[in-house]
């Protein structure tokens, strides 16, 4: 665990949805942050972003245009002032396309993603050429294309069978499903803080179950709750998951946080029930619920202390250059 700061407090300033901020701010994080040096201020979205403050930092998930041009213009205001993270950063997990294309680059062996295909409005061919020209099989799972944290970014269905197809509206990105034993691994990062968690997940298709069905396609979280009534004792089976090696999880993280240039970000993984050390980056999602992972208030106040000290220690890196510019140039005019 990080220290707790001394002297000056550190000052972050957060803009976020009324939603985001009920299930994110919790008077828990917010006290255990205070008692600690650092203090967690709303950002009046009613007001300029220019006119408050002055903050250390900035933490916000907004998505509109005005929001951007406001964080632009404080930042040139307030060049010291951290913006955790970079709107340009961010952007690129609001598309289910581009959020995954980076995983295959990182080159990590064992790590791969599912194959995927974009489908978009005017697509000339249809949906079963397509899924042939990809190799795509069923079953598959449909996600809508944007994902900006709406409620309907996350409506995702299960396909079944070719008439499933029939029943989609583009844009979607069609995704192979992967049997992976009903259970999903969310990995939560905070700069260099990094934590993995077990939850449950759409249990394993067999190629019976998918000859056999009367339905086409299904709800994924109707889907999730229907399959749970198949385990009598679910919260076992989540329990005796074995766990990716810390050693995995950790390089994973850390080169996904150093490609995407993000500071908050979790991402899901899968365990291949065939092949028990493939795994497979599903989603990656910026600043996702916290509060959902143990012990979350130490985790987020232990980053927001690295960054105060990192902030200070630049600060203060600068300060002494400056310092030793002036020594010099005074000591070059008495010499003169």
């Amino acid at each position: 665990m990080s220290e707790s700061l001394g002297g000056k407090r550190f000052l972050i300033g957060y803009a976020l949805s009324p939603q985001k901020i009920n299930t994110f701010m919790k008077d828990s994080l917010v006290i255990h942050a205070r008692d600690r040096g650092v203090d967690l201020i709303p950002i009046d979205l009613e007001k300029p972003l220019i006119e408050q403050g002055p903050f250390d930092c900035v933490i916000h998930k907004l998505y509109d245009p005005e929001w951007r041009k406001q964080l632009e213009e404080f930042s040139i205001q307030s060049p010291t002032t951290l913006i955790i993270d970079p709107v340009n950063a961010v952007e690129k997990l609001q598309n289910r396309v581009s959020m995954l294309q980076f995983v295959n680059e990182l080159k990590i062996e064992n790590l791969e993603t599912p194959l995927q295909v974009f489908i978009s409005e005017d697509a000339s061919e249809s949906l079963q050429d397509t899924m042939t020209r990809e190799g795509l099989k069923f079953p598959l799972i449909a996600k809508p294309l944007i994902a900006d944290g709406a409620a309907n970014s996350h409506q995702m269905s299960l396909i079944l069978n070719q008439n499933g197809l029939t029943k989609l509206n583009p844009p979607i990105v069609l995704q192979e499903f992967v049997n992976h034993g009903g259970v999903i691994f969310k990995v939560y990062v905070a700069g260099d803080h990094v934590k993995c968690v077990k939850r449950k997940s759409l249990a394993d298709i067999s190629e019976e179950k998918l000859n056999t069905s009367t339905s086409e396609t299904y709800q994924v979280s109707n889907f999730s709750a229907q399959n749970k009534s198949d385990h009598e004792n679910f919260a076992e089976l989540i329990e005796a998951a074995e766990m990716p090696p810390l050693s995995f999880v950790n390089k994973v993280a850390n080169r996904m946080r150093d490609a995407l240039k993000l500071h908050l970000f979790n991402f899901d993984m899968l365990r291949d029930s065939r092949i028990r050390t493939r795994y497979l980056v599903i989603d990656v999602n910026y600043f996702p619920g916290y509060a959902k992972m143990p012990e979350f208030e130490t985790v987020l106040t232990d980053f927001f202390i690295d960054i105060a000290h990192q902030k200070r220690s630049r600060e203060s890196g600068n300060s002494n250059q400056m310092e030793n510019k002036n020594k010099e140039a005074n000591s070059n005019r008495n010499n003169l």
